[in-house]
């Protein structure tokens, strides 16, 4: 009952050792697994000596993992943090509790498994759909289609919190939901079900599907994650002190907790949002406005009018929470746009990430650059033990660390000490197991299309174990481009039959059920694999999910991606392709951007200035056979010193040697703690501390200074004229008029540094400047700079709020600029 067995090799060997047909027919699911062994296979491991050995230890492993301290034990000596809620709509841990549809789910399952291996105090919140999401199958045009099957939770590795219900308002319907737990590691997630019999059948129906139905299902489901999650902690007894938005779909326990603030710590409404702000992080996902969740004014006005009575407000004060400055009142309500407003810390995540994060929601800061945007990046990671291989890892733990997914850089170069035949043996294997698990999948998806065992018997020849081979798995998204290498088909077939250098490839993925355009690249992919000619080397997988996403993983060669760039946030597949030695190909975006260099991968050429998309499709695809012809198949297939490709090895050991650190679970938790957790949690017990005094008197703070900010100006900016010499220092004095703010309610900066083309300072260096005299409504300030690089170089002053409270200076949007 505890979902450690997902990624502990031992505990996974235990149970495949009581039946392993049984293991392996119940999608590697436990408790599934002992409904189907029989009582006398049972009474047979009972009485032998070696299993009931191996049964202690295994328990024994387990009750250690849950009960030593671990990294963040160590690490908190003086630490503020006691809690973390973190609240995701889907959380992908196992294929036995399909309650995931792609990367943001497998993202949040990776990090509860980190953090549980890490220690830290993580609650997760989230929502049990009775019927998961939708299992995929082909029609005989290869056209997707849908099935949901039926979950029983009494069947599934959770267990109910007897005696524990939550009830939120629908529109005056009350909808109550019971809570199950899943105990992930150290970790609990707390799930809620809608689908109990105190309920009408409409709202029973709330937590159905994951992301199915219209927007007014979709706000249901999300006010019953954001406002019932929050209830559920409270009527559970877990103190949270950091509340973590995964995404927009949550927000709403931003409401949840205004209102308490507000009804039962008589705080006022400004008040109430530096509270709910102080204990707040919000992480975004999405780099398109399109793929932000945003809501009519009349279901706002439906769902939320008796919040905005209950905490005496109009609706307006609540469109507002979710409109960019100069939205009109009947604006759609932004849920990205909340969770920035009501988040005291932000992030994106990746580097590429950040950056258009920040341009993308800079006007809500309006007076601020958008480099300065309070948005920072966290750049993804992934939970080696899921899905890095057993001989991979293997490899890894001997040259690296026994627990190599903890590794530092120093660690990671050790693996240039493994023999280059060591890796390649873990390569054959890992890509021994994906030839039969495709040729598994697409014998059993053949024959469910209604084909007899005959007519199937091609599968038992599709793809080579010895072969090189690409694989692309991912959400059938138009931007990912799937169907890119089908643009040239013919240059494509001659790749595929090569006689002395063939090239194979796997595709996986499935298609949001609403997006048609989605759909119709899996039937083109399905398509071309069915031709005589090349079926051998070209399959589409069905039902991705994660057992076959592991196959995939630890079986390819070479793992592509081609989204159109900037549109991919992150994209996490690539690092777990990474960990299992295979070799990244890739446009740079998402965490390719920031980590690929040059040696440890392959970087598909970016046309994005080109507007004509056909063009640009054009252009990119050209560069991805230019690679594929004459560096990747190349680069595979030479073996000048025996069976082993070395400058491939090579390769993947300058891969593994420079992605190693960088993309485990374990480095980006460890990231959220020390960045965005504990300073969160250091600053919501200031602020909440003497019944939150300070939160009070940093809402009537913002509310001065506010007010009186236009009248805050730079007057004047003096130095010596002439040109500098390359080191020397300058002075400066700058007049400013405060208005009716006092010197300490603000901070004037020197900003210096190289001047760009368009006049503008390219990455300047901040320096506080001193007040050295007051005239009136009038003071001086001084400051002074060297300037360190030759060329044009520049200064300028501004005036920004300041207040020890703050989180950053520009959290206002304020700043008078010289």
């Amino acid at each position: 009952m505890n979902l450690r067995w997902s990624w502990d090799a031992r505990t996974r060997d235990l149970f495949r050792w009581v039946d392993p047909e049984q293991w392996d027919a119940s999608i590697h699911d436990p408790v599934r697994l002992l409904g189907l062994v029989p009582r006398p296979r049972l009474e047979t491991l009972a009485a032998d000596p070696g299993f009931m050995r191996f049964l202690d230890e295994v328990r024994d492993e387990l009750q250690g993992y849950l009960e030593r301290p671990r990294w963040f034990q160590a690490q908190s000596t003086g630490n503020a943090l006691r809690s973390v809620a973190y609240f995701s709509p889907e959380f992908g841990i196992a294929e036995a509790l399909p309650q995931y549809s792609g990367g943001l789910g497998v993202l949040a399952g990776d990090h509860l498994k980190a953090a549980s291996d890490l220690g830290l105090p993580v609650n997760g919140i989230g929502l049990f759909y009775r019927h998961g999401y939708f299992r995929q199958a082909l029609s005989v045009d290869g056209w997707q289609e849908e099935r949901y099957p039926d979950l029983d939770p009494h069947a599934m590795a959770v267990t109910a919190c007897d005696g524990t219900r939550v009830v939120v308002d629908l529109a005056g319907t009350p909808m109550v939901a019971q809570i199950w737990r899943a105990d992930v590691g150290r970790v609990p997630l707390f799930l809620l079900d809608a689908d109990i019999d105190e309920n009408p059948k409409e709202v029973r129906e709330v937590t159905d599907r994951l992301y199915g139905g219209d927007p007014e299902h979709r706000i249901r489901q999300e006010i019953l994650l954001g406002v019932g999650g929050v209830r559920a902690l409270h009527a559970l007894g877990i103190d949270a002190q950091v509340f973590h938005t995964n995404e927009g779909h949550a927000g709403f326990l931003g409401l949840e907790r205004i209102r308490r603030f507000i009804v039962d710590d008589g705080l006022t409404y400004a008040e109430a949002i530096e509270a709910t702000r102080a204990g707040s992080i919000f992480t975004t996902h999405t780099p398109v406005p399109a793929g932000i969740d945003r809501f009519p004014r009349e279901l706002m006005e439906k769902y939320f009018s008796s919040w905005a009575k209950e905490c005496g407000l109009t609706v307006d004060h609540l469109m507002a929470l979710g409109h960019r400055l100069g939205d009109a009142p009947v604006e759609r309500f932004n849920m990205a746009v909340m969770g920035l407003r009501l988040a005291g810390r932000s992030n994106a995540v990746s580097t590429l990430h950040g950056n258009v994060s920040r341009e993308m929601f800079a006007d809500l800061w309006p007076e601020v650059p958008a480099v300065e945007a309070p948005i920072l990046s966290i750049t993804n990671g992934v939970h080696a033990d899921t899905w890095v291989s057993p001989e991979m890892s293997d490899v890894l733990s001997r040259y690296v660390l026994p627990e190599w997914d903890e590794a530092d850089a120093e660690r990671w170069s050790r693996i240039d000490d493994a023999g280059d035949d060591e890796i390649w043996r873990a390569r054959e294997q890992g890509r021994e197991r994906l030839v039969a698990f495709v040729r598994r999948r697409l014998k059993e998806s053949a024959m469910a299309r209604g084909l007899s065992s005959s007519d199937v018997t091609w599968c038992d020849e599709v793809l080579d174990a010895k072969t090189l081979t690409i694989c692309f798995a991912r959400r059938f998204a138009t931007y990912k481009r799937a169907t890119l290498l089908l643009s040239q088909p013919d240059r494509l077939r001659a790749l595929l039959l090569s006689a002395d250098r063939p090239l194979q490839l796997v595709f996986a993925g499935k298609a949001h059920p609403a997006d048609d355009s989605g759909k119709e690249m899996i039937r083109q992919i399905v398509a071309f694999a069915a031709g005589v000619d090349v079926r051998h080397r070209f399959a589409f997988v069905e039902d991705y999910d994660i057992a076959a996403a592991r196959a995939l993983y630890q079986g390819a060669d070479v793992w592509l991606n081609t989204p159109r760039r900037p549109q991919e946030a992150c994209g996490t597949s690539g690092m777990k392709a990474a960990l299992n030695g295979a070799l990244n190909c890739s446009i740079l975006d998402g965490w390719w951007d920031e980590l690929f260099n040059g040696e440890n991968g392959w970087a598909i050429s970016s046309a994005e200035h080109v507007d004509d998309v056909a063009r640009r499709d054009e252009i990119e695809a050209n560069s991805l056979f230019e690679l594929l012809e004459r560096q990747i198949i190349p680069f595979f297939y030479e073996r000048y010193e025996g069976p082993v490709p070395r400058r491939w090895v090579r390769r993947i050991k300058a891969a593994m040697r420079s992605l190693g650190p960088a993309v485990t679970a374990a480095r980006m938790v460890r990231d959220y703690d020390e960045n965005l957790y504990e300073p969160t949690a250091a600053r919501e017990v200031v602020l909440s501390a003497d019944g939150w005094r300070r939160a009070k008197a940093l809402a009537e703070w913002k509310e001065r200074v506010g007010s009186e900010w236009p009248g805050v100006r730079i007057d004047a900016v003096e130095t010596v004229a002439g040109v500098a010499d390359l080191g020397a220092a300058r002075e400066v004095e700058a007049t400013v008029v405060l208005d009716g703010l006092a010197p300490s309610d603000v901070q004037v900066q020197l900003l210096h540094g190289p001047v760009g083309q368009n006049d503008e300072l390219d990455g300047p260096h901040v320096v506080s400047m001193d007040a050295v005299a007051a005239d009136g409504a009038a003071a001086r300030y001084r400051g002074s700079f060297t300037c360190d690089r030759a060329g044009r170089y520049g200064f300028t002053v501004r005036v920004v709020p300041s207040n020890p409270d703050l989180v950053t200076s520009v959290e206002l949007g304020r700043i008078a600029w010289a």
